[in-house]
């Protein structure tokens, strides 16, 4: 939420809505050049549980839903590693969203990976069926990256 209302005030701010990805390019940079350090949903978690925030009072955690197309997401992620940023990205497991290929590119540039699950509604609200469901989605991505967080 935070990063979408930053995207807001940056659009606001330059008096025009562009969410294209030469756009999305300079908020980052923008933030950057304001001393904005960018973590990982499991870097702020492991962070916060130890006690030892290694990171400044300014920070930005980028969460990306990846939902329809992923080959989106794999674009926004070569951005972000060609700026030094980190994020992560939470992929369902919808074949518009369950793409293997684009999964491993996106964790072998440097990006948390993890699970965007929707397991109740699948299994139409069976708890017993949804939790078997979830175990086993979990560790199917977990094979591209040790998903910590969901």
């Amino acid at each position: 939420m935070l990063i979408s209302i930053l995207l807001l005030l940056f659009a606001l701010r330059n008096r025009m809505i562009d969410f294209t990805l030469s756009k999305y390019r300079q908020l980052l940079l923008s933030l950057q050049q304001q001393g904005y350090q960018f973590l990982t949903f499991e870097q702020y978690i492991s962070s916060v549980k130890s006690s030892t925030s290694h990171f400044s009072t300014k920070f930005v955690i980028l969460r990306h839903d990846v939902d329809l197309k992923a080959s989106n997401s794999l674009h926004i992620a070569q951005i972000e590693h060609e700026l030094g940023v980190v994020s992560s990205f939470y992929f369902r497991v919808v074949p518009e969203s369950n793409q293997p290929d684009i999964i491993r590119a996106i964790a072998d540039l440097g990006h948390e990976i993890g699970y965007h699950y929707e397991d109740m509604a699948i299994m139409n609200g069976e708890i017993d069926k949804a939790y078997v469901h979830f175990q086993e989605q979990l560790q199917y991505f977990r094979q591209f990256y040790p998903v910590r967080t969901i």
